[in-house]
């Protein structure tokens, strides 16, 4: 006879993932793991005196949802103050700038995030299309595309900055011809300029801010993410303090940043924090930038974009990234690479290629991959380099091409955007993921819009690049199955089956074979994290 359950979930059409056994109705947990694995008649074996039964009623028990691409501390920061990611053009932007500006009491600022390029209509990115509307407050604006912001007059006053200034890293404080600044501030080290004087919360909020994002993480399916950030160490500690009193309801992997101008002793300590955990967090991996945005011209490209932009790397010295790439993988240490612009895919790839034997080509990952050409495509599966993809980044572009991605990139590029089942068709790992706060942490609109092209409940929009199209079973395999293969966790997690964790999402629809649009708002009815369940609808 079985050990006994802790919990038992019954009356639900679980799909396992486990080709030994596709499918079930009931699953028993124990100690935070999967116990087994059976039908209704199985319950009585596994039951004890204190175990919780818990009827699903018929909904679709999958394994837990993974983000495979999520920034929960550092989104807290970029999502920050006013959204304006509703805002389609200057006037617009004008109007909810003023009122914001007429909400601020002294010394204060206005801080907003979300901002799209389409807004200024093709106009170069500059302080004097805001200032008038603010009044003198000082006024710092996130794109929507997470590198790059906008600072009006008196923001760039009160940090200082007054002209270029040269980075190790490719990014660039954007002036006119006489040298001033214009704003625009393009890639991290730029937009760090005006840390020094932009408004922080306290250590008590900023903890208390993340533990709320997590429940309603965890509220929407996802029992774990992987965070493509570590800037601020501080976050370990802020994470270990949420432990001390309580657990996160969502499994954190982090990866934390590598940057142009590390050297082997900064590398070294990357290493070292590998394996640095609490109960669900974890640092495991590093993450690289090869580029930037197209929108921010600073996507690489093998060809220039409209405006003779993006033919470079952002690592200065290209080899420099190979190498520090190859220092950690002889170490074992996972690598996940931004990469957008062809020109980037290709060098990662090639970064890759360069390692000696399977073993060591198998711990990387390519994030976002926006366009890439035919001749590199069948590199993932036959490298074992694992692509991330984020669908809902579709929203930011348009089938007719006459958006500001599609204009920089052109046509060509544009045509062969986001090519998830490319990927998949060719065996390639594909990952899913929503780049929070890029596009919204909701996997079930990600779910829906890589079966879709456009985001869900709006059937008025033409779909991008529509035969790029994943199925219903491809995309649920993007946030369990192969995000699980993606980091070598394939034994412990990604399916149902006896041994692994017990992260668990139940739906009130079939997520592979309900019509995407109902998918994008259906109930999430449960979701267990480790054994607990950390919501239920």
């Amino acid at each position: 006879m079985p050990a006994v359950a802790d919990t038992i979930l019954t009356g639900a059409r679980v799909r396992t993932l486990d080709p030994d056994r596709p499918s079930a109705t009931a699953v028993a947990v124990k100690d935070g793991r999967i116990l087994a694995v059976g039908d209704g008649s199985d319950v009585r074996d596994w039951r004890g005196a204190g175990t919780e039964i818990v009827d699903l009623a018929g909904a679709t028990l999958t394994p837990g949802l993974v983000d495979g691409h999520s920034h929960p501390s550092l989104g807290m920061e970029m999502a920050t103050g006013l959204d304006l990611s509703r805002c389609r053009d200057l006037e617009e932007l004008r109007i909810a700038l003023a009122g914001a500006a007429r909400a601020a009491g002294p010394g204060d600022w206005v801080v907003a995030h979300g901002l799209d390029h389409n807004a200024f209509g093709g106009r170069p990115i500059h302080h004097d299309l805001i200032d008038p509307a603010l009044a003198g407050v000082p006024a710092f604006i996130r794109l929507y595309d997470g590198h790059s912001a906008l600072a009006s007059g008196p923001a760039l006053a009160a940090a200082g900055i007054t002209g270029p200034q040269a980075f190790d890293q490719r990014a660039h404080v954007v002036c006119c011809p006489d040298g001033h600044p214009t704003g625009h501030l393009v890639e991290f080290a730029a937009m760090s300029l005006m840390d020094h004087v932009l408004p922080r919360e306290s250590e008590a909020v900023r903890s208390e801010r993340l533990l709320g994002l997590l429940r309603d993480m965890a509220a929407s399916g996802l029992t774990g993410a992987h965070v493509m950030d570590l800037q601020d160490p501080g976050v370990l500690d802020l994470l270990a303090g949420i432990e001390e009193s309580g657990e996160l309801p969502v499994r954190l992997r982090i990866a934390p940043w590598c940057m142009p101008g590390t050297d082997e002793e900064g590398l070294d300590h990357l290493i070292e924090m590998q394996g640095t955990h609490g109960r669900r967090w974890r640092v495991g991996g590093v993450k690289f930038f090869m580029d930037g945005t197209v929108e921010g011209g600073t996507a690489w490209l093998e060809h220039p974009d409209c405006h003779g932009q993006g033919t470079e790397a952002f690592w200065p010295d290209p080899a420099a990234y190979t190498r520090a790439v190859h220092h950690l993988a002889r170490a074992g240490v996972r690598t996940a690479t931004h990469a957008i612009g062809d020109a980037a895919v290709r060098h990662v790839l090639d970064t890759v290629e360069l390692l000696d034997g399977p073993a060591l080509r198998s711990l990387h990952r390519i994030e976002h991959i926006e366009t890439a050409p035919d001749s590199q495509i069948p590199r993932f599966a036959r490298l074992g380099v694992a692509a991330s993809m984020q669908p809902t980044h579709l929203a930011y572009t348009r089938a007719d091409h006459r958006d500001e991605w599609s204009k920089r990139v052109g046509e060509e590029r544009a045509g062969r955007a986001w090519r998830c089942r490319d990927l998949r068709d060719a065996g390639a790992v594909l990952v899913l993921g929503s780049d929070w706060p890029i596009a919204h942490y909701d996997p079930r609109e990600v779910l829906a819009t890589a079966r879709l092209r456009r985001l869900p409940g709006q059937p008025e929009t033409e779909p991008v690049t529509v035969g790029q199209a994943l199925t219903g079973l491809m995309a649920l395999e993007g946030y369990t199955s192969h995000s699980a293969r993606s980091v070598g966790e394939q034994d412990v997690a990604g399916r149902i089956a006896s041994g692994y964790r017990a992260d668990l999402t139940a739906f009130a629809v079939d997520p592979v074979t309900a019509p995407a649009d109902e998918l994008g708002e259906a109930p999430v009815t449960l979701t267990m994290t480790g054994g607990a369940v950390v919501h239920r609808a």
